[in-house]
């Protein structure tokens, strides 16, 4: 494959090979968007919007964040029978289909085998911590880790509690992560983007709780699952999408291979063996345009991006202030399968407005140039401040920001006034 053949088919399998779906998403519509992903990254970073809402937005337009919250956190019983998501460490923390939950027990053992710094001066404090916090929140959940520290305090010796003694709210938190991570907790569901912690036979179906599958068919499903969602890609990327154990991975990719379900292609320019998903799309071109957030699937492989893209990607939020080279949040844009600029957003929900504290024009070969890049990202930056109820873009630094200001107010006379 050329390498501009492996770009179109990466960027056609992340579901970003032409303009977003006209109308409002679905419900199933919204589902379906995460299937094809895999998962969605959690964070807690609420610059411009949080991590998980972004990848939808980029590949279905605007949709309404209530609905997949939905999917995940349901609020009434009526909505905790439909839900399709829950949470568990995939990439990092993140959200995945509920019926993938089991294939990653072989995670789940493994985090019971291991025990923290942190865990273990909390089982130092209260050896049975880790019984007391799960029996809390099957008793109460779903319960923020706050409300179990009340409850064990509650239920505890009132002088061991006065003294700071064994319902430490941190001890509480670390036994409740711990819990979670070995799938004897999950996420029941959240409070603003605070987890309240739930025993899992409330959360998840009888018959996913039943599946056992061996360590070897997990492995070799999850690089399956990768492989659809990247198109084409090398080991090392297979492997980070669900971060896989090395040895495991590799064994994976070789019998997927044996079994015809991955098929070994060169790249050019890429220098390491490839795979190709037969069922991956290998369009001849693609268009379209995308604000992709640090954590999209697309671009959260630094080496793979640098490969695919010939772009240089490190997120502004864990550099020094002094060290960042273009802003403390920054959305690469995808232009037509290529990566054209890069623009720090920030949402001003005070002002009303969606910042772009710089805009950055990106160079290469068979760059659309600047008039064509900072009019279809007006246009994009226009739609997201709507997406997030804020009533203009405002444009105030970076080499592209003369020419995007301009885009912006062309955009705006032309609707009327909007800014």
């Amino acid at each position: 494959m050329s390498a501009a053949q492996a770009r179109r088919t990466a960027v056609a399998a992340q579901g970003l090979a032409g303009p977003a779906r006209r109308g409002r998403p679905t419900r199933g519509t919204l589902d379906a968007g995460v299937r094809r992903l895999g998962l969605l990254q959690l964070d807690s970073v609420n610059v411009a919007v949080r991590a998980h809402y972004a990848p939808l937005f980029s590949r279905l337009g605007p949709y309404d964040r209530d609905a997949l919250d939905a999917l995940a956190w349901p609020r009434t019983r009526a909505e905790g029978r439909r839900r399709t998501l829950v949470e568990y460490w995939v990439h990092e923390a993140s959200l995945l289909p509920v019926e993938d939950w089991p294939l990653f027990r072989w995670r789940m053992r493994d985090n019971s085998a291991r025990t923290s710094r942190w865990l273990g001066a909390a089982l130092d404090h209260r050896p049975d911590v880790l019984d007391a916090v799960h029996d809390a929140v099957a008793q109460h959940g779903p319960l923020e880790a706050s409300e179990v520290a009340e409850v064990l305090g509650d239920a505890g010796d009132r002088r061991a509690r006065a003294y700071g003694g064994w319902w430490q709210r941190s001890d509480v938190k670390v036994a409740c992560e711990h819990l979670f991570a070995t799938g004897a907790l999950t996420t029941g569901t959240r409070r603003g983007f605070r987890r309240a912690y739930e025993v899992p036979e409330r959360v998840l179906p009888a018959d996913v709780l039943a599946r056992e599958p061996a360590r070897e068919e997990a492995m070799r499903a999850l690089t399956r699952h990768a492989a659809g969602a990247l198109g084409v890609a090398t080991e090392p990327d297979l492997r980070d999408y669900f971060r896989l154990p090395p040895g495991e991975s590799q064994a994976a990719v070789a019998e997927l291979v044996d079994a015809g379900e991955l098929v070994p292609v060169e790249v050019e320019g890429w220098g390491a063996p490839a795979y190709l998903s037969p069922d991956a799309p290998r369009p001849r071109r693609v268009t379209g345009q995308a604000l992709l957030a640090p954590f999209d699937p697309l671009i959260w492989f630094r080496a793979r991006t640098l490969r695919l893209f010939d772009f240089h990607y490190r997120i502004g939020i864990y550099t020094p202030a002094e060290k960042r080279t273009h802003g403390y949040y920054v959305f690469p844009f995808l232009l037509d399968g290529r990566l054209v600029a890069r623009v720090d957003l920030k949402a001003d929900r005070v002002a009303g407005v969606l910042r772009v504290p710089g805009a950055f024009l990106e160079g290469g070969r068979d760059h659309p140039g600047e008039a064509r890049v900072a009019d279809a990202l007006a246009a994009e930056l226009a739609t997201m401040a709507g997406w997030l109820g804020l009533e203009g873009v405002v444009v105030e630094g970076g080499d592209l920001a003369p020419a995007l200001s301009q885009a912006v107010k062309a955009q705006a006379d032309n609707v009327g006034g909007w800014t």
